[in-house]
């Protein structure tokens, strides 16, 4: 299969010769099985040809965080000098919050790449700044824990979730589920479903009003689902259909802010915490962080231990994360 691949930003030499120059010792490899999307550039029109050998300046370096999102993007290559780190790292800064393999084209560096940090093309060296969290093999394994274990947490559960959905329809009138859009993997808007915990005519799918103690919107019936954390059950079925991950980053509402601010206008990096699936329990949770998030410092924690376990993710990790939740839940402190 060819991997998708942008040869992200071309900041060597004038008129776009460094990027020309990789592209043609790709195409010099016998079975890359590269194809190649496109370039991007932030240097001024007269510095930056439209064409770069045969494919077209799709736009600078902002687009291509935009570009690599809807073309499901593998790999960004970058073709600034190794030696020119200050740029380098103002165009990682903008690039890492992408799930794709980031490489750094050294086939002009006088580099000795048997070094773990580096890898071919052919024979054409990179240097690997960033990897994708978790991929091939890793993402298979992930993906089958996922199955097997919501399959059965559902069947074990299911006679909590018949008499939690009962007793929702008794308490009040409306629906039995709440849908609600949140970011998903790539920034990719999702509908989560949860048990609905609040009355029908008071409930907030655009997540405009964060939830309080004591707040009046809440049922008798939300009130105890939701500190048991039992409202978030239905979301085994996104896990069953791939939308989520039973571990990970938890999925946040698209409006979702504090102090009248998006969370990611308060966390600088904060679609970082989308390289990965997000999941029912994750590592920010079994650590306190979860429930009502009213300061910026609850969110900055929160993205600080998803950042955390996206950088050590391991099926252990995921295990272990499993094993501690059903302990965390005992912690209602913020869970209203």
């Amino acid at each position: 299969m060819a991997r998708r691949v942008d040869p992200a930003v071309d900041g060597g030499r004038s008129r776009g010769a460094s990027a020309a120059d990789l592209i043609r010792d790709i195409q010099k490899q016998p079975s890359h099985a590269i194809r190649i999307c496109g370039i991007f550039d932030d240097r001024r029109s007269d510095r930056s040809p439209a064409i770069v050998a045969g494919y077209p300046k799709l736009g600078s370096v902002a687009d291509l965080v935009e570009f690599a999102r809807i073309a499901r993007v593998d790999m960004l290559i970058v073709t600034i000098p190794i030696n020119a780190e200050r740029r380098l790292l103002e165009f990682l800064k903008q690039l890492w919050v992408l799930p794709v393999d980031i490489r750094l084209s050294a086939h002009t560096a006088s580099l000795d790449f048997r070094d773990r940090a580096s890898s071919f093309i052919g024979g054409v060296p990179f240097v690997d700044v960033v990897d994708k969290p978790v991929a091939d093999w890793d993402a298979i394994v992930k993906r089958t824990l996922d199955l097997l274990v919501a399959s059965v947490a559902l069947i074990i559960l299911s006679p909590i979730m018949l008499a939690t959905a009962l007793a929702i329809r008794l308490d009040s009138p409306g629906p039995i589920l709440f849908r609600q859009k949140r970011y998903g993997f790539n920034n990719e808007v999702i509908e989560v479903f949860k048990f609905r915990s609040m009355y029908q005519h008071l409930s907030d799918p655009l997540a405009k009003r964060v939830v309080t103690k004591g707040d009046s919107r809440i049922t008798r019936v939300g009130r105890f689902i939701r500190k048991a954390s039992i409202d978030e059950l239905p979301q085994l079925f996104n896990v069953l259909s791939g939308e989520l991950s039973l571990v990970g980053p938890r999925p946040h509402a698209v409006n979702a802010h504090t102090d009248e601010r998006l969370w990611e206008q308060v966390v600088d990096g904060y679609f970082a915490r989308h390289k990965v699936k997000p999941g029912i329990t994750g590592w920010a949770q079994i650590n306190g962080w979860r429930g009502e998030v009213d300061t910026p410092e609850k969110i900055h924690k929160r993205v600080e231990y998803d950042i955390y376990y996206i950088e050590n993710w391991s099926v252990l990790f995921d295990l272990y994360i499993m094993f501690r939740t059903p302990f965390a839940l005992f912690n209602t402190e913020n869970a209203y």
